[in-house]
């Protein structure tokens, strides 16, 4: 025994599969999280998880509207919409944690009276 362990093919696949989106949305949220530098409400784990969302999300759109069969989202055009629609991502979440706060703000300001 190798100690090692022992998955099928399918299931090595998927696997496979799950950790280069992995790392593609990490790279994606890398390369947003430095075209949008300064203090950001996001932590770590959230720019990531905005990257692979915008992985999943972006060349479905691009592959959806310009009809194109057997496309790669694992690919520079892939890439380029992923970072795209990450982009856009976090600029919904800035606009509505920006939302939050003033209700937020509001609401205490209210109370406080």
């Amino acid at each position: 025994m190798d100690g090692g362990l022992n998955l099928s093919q399918e299931a090595q696949n998927w696997v496979n599969l799950i950790l280069i989106w992995l790392g593609f949305g990490t790279l994606v949220a890398i390369v947003v999280r430095c075209l949008f530098p300064g203090k950001e409400p996001t932590g770590m784990i959230s720019s990531i998880m905005i990257g692979i969302v915008g992985t999943c999300v972006g060349p479905l759109i691009v592959s959806t509207i310009w009809q194109i069969e057997n496309f790669n989202p694992i690919s520079p055009v892939g890439f380029f919409a992923s970072t795209i629609c990450a982009a856009l991502f976090l600029l919904f979440y800035q606009i509505g944690t920006v939302i939050a706060k003033r209700r937020r703000d509001e609401y205490h300001d209210r109370r406080t009276r």
